[in-house]
């Protein structure tokens, strides 16, 4: 049984880091943006460097406090949260230094506690580029992003958070510091705690640092958004996109028209590209070298997609202005979603081969249930999709939120016949335990209960997430 976190622990606590480190939990601290769950935490604790996290993670295990590790707070399956124990919170907000930037080695090192935005900025500070991009780049903190292994819209061309790290920092759940922060490319001498670690969770440690790669920026950009008939088409268009730019292509995003239809009912002052909004449509962004001009590879691109059927009509930006404009589009889709509200939302992966006959598939089973509206989009290049559910128009959520388990039911039963994921870049959180438990496999799940109870014997650490 856990010790609750509770006045008494609090004030012994307190009473052996700096003062102003332990405070009263603010809400903040409490909720996540989907609202599913209110944290039942009193205190926080605000660490200002790793020697101070390491001491706080000891006197939780001292004492067997549970313990969250909390980061921006962005995160959408309730692992920064708990309802069920009034556990220690342990922020890194006060940790957010760039430790150092290496440009001749693309490197950087930062504090976890550091938001991504602010690590944008520090690599374009010396002309390099940090690639992880998401829409809560302003408000996600590093550590958060690599304990759920993000990834974002650039996945396709430089991979999840998990291939943008080079090394860590971490306390570990018996209070050890583990300095790990190297900034070699090669390094095989044993096992790879890093790997361990992203996407964890916070179930097997505290992320205090990270050294990331940097990459250089590209010269150009360009961006489009092409009307395609199909899904199908869209990948054909993913493929013939490659033959032309390689893998120059930071973005291929797959949009079926019920995004755009929700922007224009609930955000009536975006300026949407057509009149018409087609069935699908991709939005493709290059970043290529100084020797070719972004205009013309996605006019040569365009005009050899049209010639085969693959395309039918598009907008290339012509501008940095209409670039922001079509990226607009796409970013905003999510925020429209939010004010219809949806029954049930799916993060989920698949292979590229059978993301057509999936999106084929499941439109029927779910029609099956219920008159409901499906928008379908995300990062089509790395096979992931949002896949959410909505109620009928002019209808409210509430009417059938009692639908929301079985549609999610068909949904992830549908990945997992295709041989999918029903968490791509979200991670598992306390919302997906029943998922991992039902989908996971045997020997994968026997492995990860070992490694927990290994490292962390007194299950302190984000109790509840990923194994319940």
């Amino acid at each position: 049984m856990f010790t609750p976190a509770d006045d008494n622990f609090a004030a012994s606590l307190a009473a052996t880091v700096p003062q102003d480190t332990v405070k009263r939990a603010e809400p903040r601290y409490l909720t996540e943006p989907r609202g599913k769950w209110t944290g039942a935490s009193q205190w926080v604790a605000l660490p200002r460097n790793t020697q101070e996290v390491a001491q706080i993670v000891r006197a939780c295990g001292a004492s067997n406090v549970p313990l969250i590790p909390y980061g921006g707070g962005t995160g959408l399956v309730g692992g920064q949260t708990t309802p069920a124990l009034p556990a220690m919170v342990l922020s890194l907000e006060r940790m957010a230094k760039i430790r150092s930037v290496h440009p001749q080695e693309n490197t950087l090192t930062v504090e976890a506690g550091a938001i991504l935005a602010d690590v944008q900025a520090a690599a374009e500070g010396v002309d390099r580029l940090f690639p992880l991009s998401l829409a809560s780049e302003g408000s996600a903190r590093i550590g958060g992003l690599l304990g759920t292994n993000a990834g974002g819209v650039n996945t396709l061309r430089y991979g999840n958070a998990r291939d943008l790290v080079l090394g860590l920092e971490a306390v570990l759940p018996d209070g050890q510091i583990w300095n790990g922060l190297k900034r070699l490319r090669k390094d095989n001498t044993g096992y790879d705690l890093r790997h361990l670690l992203i996407g964890s969770e916070g179930s097997l440690g505290v992320i205090t640092a990270a050294s990331l790669k940097l990459f250089p920026r590209p010269a150009q950009y360009g961006t489009a958004v092409l009307t395609t008939p199909s899904p199908e088409t869209a990948l054909d268009l993913l493929g013939l996109a490659r033959s032309h730019v390689g893998d120059q292509i930071s973005a291929f995003e797959l949009m079926h028209r019920q995004g755009p239809d929700f922007i224009r009912e609930t955000l009536p002052d975006l300026r949407l590209p057509w009149q018409d909004i087609p069935e699908w449509s991709v939005l493709i962004d290059l970043g290529l070298g100084r020797d070719r001009d972004p205009l013309d590879a996605l006019e040569t691109i365009f005009a050899d997609a049209y010639d085969k059927g693959i395309v039918t009509d598009g907008v290339i930006a012509q501008s940095q202005a209409q670039r922001q404009a079509l990226w607009s589009l796409r970013e905003h889709i999510p925020e429209a979603n939010k004010r219809i509200g949806s029954i049930s939302s799916h993060d989920i992966a698949l292979p590229l081969g059978v993301i057509a006959d999936f999106i084929r598939d499941a439109g029927p089973r779910i029609a099956e249930i219920g008159p409901f509206r499906i928008n379908c989009f995300g990062h089509l290049g790395d096979g992931n999709l949002h896949y959410n559910v909505f109620p009928p128009k002019g209808e409210s959520r509430d009417t059938y939120k009692a639908y929301a388990a079985q549609v999610q039911s068909c949904v992830h039963d549908l990945v997992h016949r295709y041989e999918g994921s029903f968490s791509a870049e979200h991670g598992v959180g306390r919302l997906k335990t029943a998922d991992l438990e039902r989908y996971g496999d045997p020997a994968k799940l026997a492995a990860m209960r070992a490694i927990k109870t290994a490292l962390d014997p007194k299950g302190i650490m984000n109790p509840g997430v990923m194994l319940a």
